[in-house]
């Protein structure tokens, strides 16, 4: 597979599935493996899998092969790993939802588990009715986060290794969901909607029909203890998967952010102080679900890319290049080098009316434009206000 050459953060790029969906997929503490959530024959519905990185064996089986599963993580020592999973309740595949509402994810009856990593030994942490999914644990302890109904809102929740000593960690109106711990434990970052009005009366009344629309999703953070909670991004669009950057400074996540439809998803990377919005996928389609390894070097995600059938979505890991918005040239001379210099690249075709160059430069100029928070129509917009030009 190959990268786009804006694909500047890429290289390296290397599929590690190939047909079917497959995402979500979660590096081993040691590196050397990814679980992931896969459709694929003689399955169904979603399975969990696990795979080496350096493609010498193929995926294997983790879950059951019933029901349906999502959101698998492995524990730390990586000798066990969790997921969700509806098979006690139904060896079936769950009914989807009714899309006569819009898009709409549904609320399934999922338990988390816990089972040896060759998905033996298999033991239900969570016994509440509902909704208990979207776990993921800390390197350290092997305590986890996960999202849950239990309390009437979709809400996170912490909990030990071993399922007990569970904590409420947010309790504001709206979902709550997808979080990850920081590298050293310390902080939490996930997607929340937060509405109000008749957003939430809109909100409320489809989660009383177990289901939730995850159209409006923000990127927040907060301490391990859920305090000291904010917001970081205020893009007004489908915001969610995020995942910090080795340095704790820096979060990469998905977001359809800039396209009206609503159905061109990229990675995006923003400093935890909500400044330096960058893109960083430039893939048609589908990019997210974006996850360092252990040591920092490699990004694991999922995209449509180089798709064998429509629909596909595999697996893919590049090695990172470290060249953030926020560890740029700040300077206004090397601003405008580095401009120029992209700008005038052979790759532009000197951005000639009808090539790709040109199209590919005016959504460079967007990007610009959209970092340095400039809001839509050009009102108002002076030459300072446009780093780079």
């Amino acid at each position: 597979a190959s990268l786009d050459p804006r694909e500047s953060h890429l290289a390296d790029l290397k599929q590690l599935t190939f047909g079917g969906e497959n995402a979500e997929a979660y590096w081993a503490f040691d590196g050397s493996q990814l679980i992931f959530q896969t459709k694929r024959p003689p399955y169904a519905c979603d399975q969990i899998m696990r795979m080496p990185i350096d493609g010498s064996a193929p995926p294997t089986l983790v879950s059951t092969g019933t029901g349906r599963t999502t959101c698998s993580y492995f524990l730390p020592g990586d000798e066990e790993v969790i997921y969700a999973s509806t098979h006690e309740v139904d060896p079936a595949c769950p009914p989807p939802p009714d899309h006569s509402l819009g898009y709409v994810w549904p609320l399934y009856d999922y338990s988390i588990y816990r089972a040896k990593a060759d998905g033996s030994e298999l033991v239900r942490l969570t016994e509440a009715p509902g909704y208990s999914a979207e776990a993921t644990a800390c390197g350290r302890d092997g305590s986890m986060v996960f999202t849950s109904d239990r309390d009437g809102d979709l809400e996170l929740y912490r909990m030990d290794r071993d399922g007990k000593n569970v904590v409420r960690l947010t309790n504001a109106p709206g979902y709550d969901g997808g979080a990850f711990f920081s590298a050293d434990c310390t902080k939490l970052v996930w997607r929340a909607s937060r509405p109000h009005g008749d957003a939430l009366t809109d909100y409320q009344a489809l989660l009383a029909k177990r289901l939730v629309r995850p159209t409006k999703l923000e990127i927040y953070v907060a301490n391990a203890d859920g305090s000291d909670a904010r917001q970081v991004t205020y893009l007004d669009a489908a915001s969610f998967a995020p995942f910090f950057h080795p340095s704790g400074k820096r979060i990469l996540f998905s977001s359809n952010v800039g396209d009206p439809q609503g159905r061109e998803f990229d990675i995006w990377a923003i400093d935890t102080d909500g400044s330096n919005l960058e893109r960083i996928t430039w893939s048609a389609g589908f990019d997210g679900f974006p996850m360092f390894s252990p040591d920092g070097t490699l990004l694991a995600f999922s995209s449509n890319r180089n798709q064998a059938r429509e629909g596909d979505t595999n697996v893919f890991v590049a090695r990172w290049v470290e060249r953030t918005a926020s560890l740029a040239p700040s300077g206004a001379a090397e601003r405008f080098r580095d401009a120029v210099a992209w700008l005038a690249d052979d790759a532009r075709e000197g951005r000639g009316i009808g090539t790709a160059g040109l199209e590919a430069s005016g959504a460079w100029i967007e990007d610009q434009l959209r970092a340095a928070c400039v809001e839509p129509g050009l009102a108002g917009v002076t030459r300072s206000m446009l780093p780079g030009l």
